[in-house]
């Protein structure tokens, strides 16, 4: 099975003012003069982890890697003003501008994904392909799907946990609760809430490799501020008008796409790489028996260095 190659240091590192106030971190692997390739994480909320420079082969690729308004690295952490996914596109643009990139590979996850899909159909000429891992599509459906009636029946406990955390707040309109709370006055109600969103989220997507953080432990700030990003994307829909990720597909051209998905996603069901895949007939669907939906583990670390390979085969 094919292993991530050796850690690697970046060559150069970027803070760069995208406005709004935002500052967002931007760093580079790999060789200078490698096929340019960026990294988007997943989240919204994230950030870029150290292990997800080692996807790319170190002699082919430049990889760039960006944590994403508010998220990671960029600054200030958790700014929520002029943060919406209009933004994170045109800070994309702005890096790869400033970087002086003619074309890149888009390599990214779940909410990556869904902004490697946005982007191809907003600048399809400045993309050379697309590796794509367990993509989410941001329609009703697969909100309801994480949200309202589906992953809460594989984990019941879990979902009755994260519910008693509201202590009464409106369950009809969990998202708008669950923002209202962590932007309320309450510190401890705030806490209390940012840690049940984190483990349900961690469950969902971790499945029985979840270990739960203590609950009586403190919250960090940094687990906080992710939350109110997340439920900020989530109370706006993502700031996408419902079924644009597909319906805009006939915008992306022919180009070298490759789809991973886990047979056991259930942050986001392998239907949506399926159907994605018939959106983009040019695209091949690589579906994993049994990873998940997080860019690590033996199978789905082996799937997308393989898919970053060759996919350089294809971009040399």
């Amino acid at each position: 099975m094919t292993e991530l190659y050796p850690p690697i240091e970046p060559f150069a590192v970027h803070l760069l003012d995208v406005g709004g106030g935002h500052h967002v971190y931007v760093e580079e692997c790999g060789n200078p003069q490698g096929i340019p390739v960026i990294f988007l994480h997943g989240g919204p909320g994230g950030g870029c982890k150290i292990y997800q420079r080692s996807f790319f082969h170190p002699q082919k690729y430049r990889a760039i890697l960006f944590d994403q308004r508010g998220c990671g690295r960029s600054k200030p952490h958790g700014l929520l003003e002029e943060n919406s996914t209009q933004h994170l596109l045109a800070d994309m643009e702005l890096i790869r501008q400033r970087l002086g990139v003619d074309k890149w590979l888009l390599f990214g996850g779940s909410w990556g994904a869904t902004l490697a899909l946005l982007y191809a159909q907003t600048h399809p000429n400045r993309v050379s392909g697309m590796a794509l891992r367990g993509s989410f599509l941001a329609r009703q459906m697969d909100l309801d799907w994480y949200l309202k009636d589906g992953a809460n029946r594989i984990y019941p406990e879990c979902w009755a946990e994260l519910l008693d955390a509201l202590h009464g707040e409106d369950q009809g309109d969990l998202i708008g609760s669950i923002h209202g709370i962590l932007h309320g006055e309450d510190e401890l109600a705030q806490r209390r809430v940012a840690r049940a969103w984190s483990v349900w989220g961690g469950q969902v997507a971790l499945g029985d490799e979840y270990t739960p953080s203590d609950p009586e432990g403190h919250v960090p700030a940094n687990m906080l501020q992710q939350a109110r990003i997340e439920l900020h994307y989530g109370l706006h829909r993502y700031f996408i008008e419902e079924n644009r990720v597909l319906r805009d597909c006939p915008l992306i051209p022919k180009m070298p796409i490759i789809l991973v998905h886990g047979r056991r996603d259930l942050v986001c069901p392998v239907e949506s790489a399926y159907t994605l895949s018939k959106a983009l007939p040019f695209a091949e669907l690589r579906i994993l028996p049994t990873a998940g939906h997080i860019a690590s583990g033996a199978e789905m670390s082996a799937a997308l260095v393989e898919a970053a390979d060759d996919m350089a085969g294809r971009l040399a």
